[in-house]
């Protein structure tokens, strides 16, 4: 289940909606007042949802949102009057006067797309940083040289001992330069 973030002005509304997503089987982190809470809260989360209203205490919705980690959405519970035109796509809007069933369907909804969105993340093959490229290269350069591999060979080796030594694959590399510079 996601991490929920609710951020009212009034904290009576925080407190409210809080109850009412606990209610409907969400796991609610906090509720709180000022923007500078709710992106405090972030911090101790990976993603997440925050559920707000226009205007807290200390900022604007749009303020929140361009300081909100890339991980989390936002769900913006207001009059339809307040809803920019040139509002962030990515930003999910509900009007007030709200219906209960309305909120639990869209955070739903919601916690749907961020799940669909981190099983494709994890799925994309890791990037590796310029110095990890270096040390499986000069491991692989050291194979071909000194043991007449070509490259997919000197590849298929150290991703061999990787796997069969349970290590990863730079970490198989820093034993290949160790064990041959000797």
């Amino acid at each position: 289940m996601a991490n929920v973030i609710v951020a009212f002005s009034k904290p009576e509304d925080a407190k409210n909606i809080k109850n009412i997503l606990v209610r409907n089987g969400f796991q609610v982190n906090s509720a709180c007042t000022s923007g500078a809470q709710a992106l405090s809260l972030t911090e101790d989360l990976s993603s997440g949802i925050i559920v707000c209203g226009y205007r807290l205490t200390d900022m604007l919705f749009t303020e929140l949102y361009e300081c909100m980690p890339k991980e989390f959405s936002m769900l913006m519970i207001s009059s339809p009057s307040k809803w920019a035109t040139s509002m962030p796509e990515d930003i999910v809007c509900l009007p007030m006067p709200m219906k209960v069933h309305d909120l639990v369907d869209t955070l739903e909804m919601m916690v749907q797309a961020q799940t669909r969105r981190r099983r494709k993340q994890r799925q994309q093959p890791k990037q590796r940083s310029g110095e990890e490229q270096r040390v499986i290269d000069q491991a692989k350069s050291l194979l071909m040289e000194r043991n007449n591999m070509t490259e997919e060979e000197a590849h298929r080796y150290i991703q061999k001992c990787s796997m069969d030594s349970g290590t990863n694959l730079i970490e198989t590399a820093q034993m290949v330069i160790s064990l041959i510079n000797v």
